[in-house]
């Protein structure tokens, strides 16, 4: 019997990137971990290590068949930015980014019985000088809600990047070159209308 593809995340939008390139997840787990970075923990080992551990968790129920997880962070430089609380916190972080490069690392992790995959890549963003019209504009989209770094390619925010270096659904949230080979290599392939 064909092993399942448990998807460890309820994304919407990693759900969505994985059905473009052929796959459907046979079941979508909501793991529980503790987030935190760590004292000092780049933001590359940082997804590693999130995506890794969402993956294990699913993993305990789902022994015999193939997990795939993620997790995406932006920083500029060492400093990793999440997911706003709230208003205040979207602003000082739209605030933070405006004007400058940072980078979206998104860790990728498989697991199929006692194989174990974890790739990390990242992706440069730059960002235009965001006006405070424009930032209030935003805001009020509420489009930065449950956003890394408080915002998403796929919607208003578009209209602050000036570029992306490196993979555009690396910086949505799952790297697909990354995830097709993972899951490939696992002996999983992609079917036509998923």
């Amino acid at each position: 019997m064909m092993p399942k593809l448990i998807l460890a995340s309820t994304s919407p939008r990693r759900l969505s990137l994985l059905k473009q390139i052929g796959y459907t997840p046979d079941l979508i787990f909501a793991p529980e971990i503790d987030e935190t970075p760590l004292k000092k923990e780049l933001p590359s080992a940082l997804v590693k290590r999130l995506s890794y551990e969402k993956a294990k968790k699913a993993q305990r129920e789902y022994q015999d068949d193939i997990i795939l997880a993620a997790d995406t962070v932006v920083a500029r430089g060492r400093r990793v930015i999440g997911k706003p609380e709230g208003t205040e916190e979207a602003r000082v972080f739209l605030n933070f980014l405006s004007g400058h490069r940072h980078r979206a690392y998104t860790g990728v992790s498989a697991i199929y019985k006692e194989k174990i995959i974890t790739k990390v890549s990242h992706s440069t963003v730059k960002f235009k000088r965001i006006s405070a019209e424009e930032l209030d504009l935003y805001i009020a989209s509420q489009q930065w809600e449950d956003k890394s770094g408080a915002y998403s390619i796929q919607g208003m925010a578009n209209m602050f990047i000036e570029y992306i270096i490196g993979s555009d659904t690396n910086v949505i949230g799952l790297n697909l070159n990354i995830t097709y080979k993972i899951l490939n290599s696992l002996g999983l392939k992609p079917t036509v209308g998923s």
